[in-house]
């Protein structure tokens, strides 16, 4: 078993072409030998904003704090709040932001990419 404490996880600016204000920490992955998920936690500062994406993957993300958007691949925008989750399948057109005054915080697991 293995135990972080996430406040001591490195946490690093996404550097992906189109991604605005945006950090991430890899709370569990592969460093901790973990073979099937990988659990992230990205922080969306005020104005900032994911790239518009897809993966070949599912995944699924809870919100922790603060308050945000997703964008769906119709344009159309969901408000996500803290305790708000959601599923996201593969290939689907998607795209994180923060049009608020406060930090926007959200876990996404994901199916290590390694595996």
């Amino acid at each position: 078993m293995i135990i972080r404490e996430n406040a001591k996880v490195k946490e690093i600016m996404v550097q992906m072409e189109g991604a605005s204000n945006v950090t991430m920490k890899i709370l569990i992955g592969s460093d901790e030998n973990s073979k099937n998920i990988v659990m992230r936690q990205f922080k969306i500062l005020p104005g900032g904003h994911t790239p518009k994406h897809t993966h070949d993957f599912e995944h699924v993300v809870k919100v922790v704090s603060g308050k945000g958007q997703i964008e769906d691949e119709n344009g159309k925008l969901h408000e996500l709040n803290a305790g708000n989750s959601v599923f996201v399948v593969p290939g689907e057109l998607h795209q994180f932001s923060n049009p608020n005054d406060e930090p926007f915080e959200f876990l996404c697991i994901i199916l290590n990419p390694a595996s």
